[in-house]
């Protein structure tokens, strides 16, 4: 009954009551502190770079009490990063001096285009996000949830960039975020995570 109620009602309902429509959003990463980034998940929904201003470009649209989430893998600066690596550019400087805006705190700054339901040209908003020296362990139950489901979909594939992320991480992790939900969908993941932890043993 919870799964229809989900599924029939709410998840079918939202996109009838949209906020936004054309939601966009593009993150830009201070190479003070980040050498090297990969977004988890959402390969289907990348734009090129040039879309993000062009209103004409279609998107994704919110839903009345929908949220998105991201998740980036960061490497921090002057860590190396595996690869072969890329021969020099031959019209481009590499080194070149960076703006004094990377002189600062600023890991990355977030901008969200996004139109109004009934409206066609976006409206631009744009934030910070500064560096802050927090351990995994002392992040959000939500924060931890999210790692827990890019965890689980890694380790089933077996993805090569699943790193030291495995069935019983996801596990530890979906267990520290687990809260009573409307329609027990944290609790019907981690038995999720169960049984292919069973099934692999």
């Amino acid at each position: 009954m919870n799964k229809a109620q989900k599924v029939l009602v709410e998840q079918i309902s939202a996109p009838l009551v949209p906020i936004a429509k054309d939601v966009k959003i593009q993150v830009e990463f201070n190479p003070r502190h980040v050498s090297a980034y990969r977004l988890i998940g959402h390969e289907d929904r990348v734009l090129a770079k040039e879309d993000f201003n062009d209103d004409t470009k279609d998107a994704g649209v919110i839903g009345a009490g929908h949220a998105v989430t991201a998740l980036y893998e960061l490497v921090p600066a002057g860590v190396p990063t595996a690869g072969r690596g890329v021969d020099p550019l031959k019209y481009q400087k590499v080194g070149k001096p960076l703006p004094t805006a990377a002189d600062s705190n600023e890991v990355a700054t977030v901008k969200t285009r996004g139109k109004e339901p009934d409206k066609d040209l976006s409206v631009l908003s744009e934030f910070t996000v500064e560096e802050a020296e927090e351990k995994f362990s002392n992040a959000s139950g939500d924060f931890k949830f999210a790692a827990a489901v890019a965890a689980f979909g890694m380790a089933l594939r077996d993805s090569p960039d699943k790193g030291d992320a495995n069935l019983f991480r996801a596990l530890e992790w979906a267990r520290e975020g687990e809260w009573p939900d409307r329609h027990g969908c944290r609790q019907e993941f981690i038995h999720l995570i169960q049984r292919a932890v069973a099934l692999s043993s």
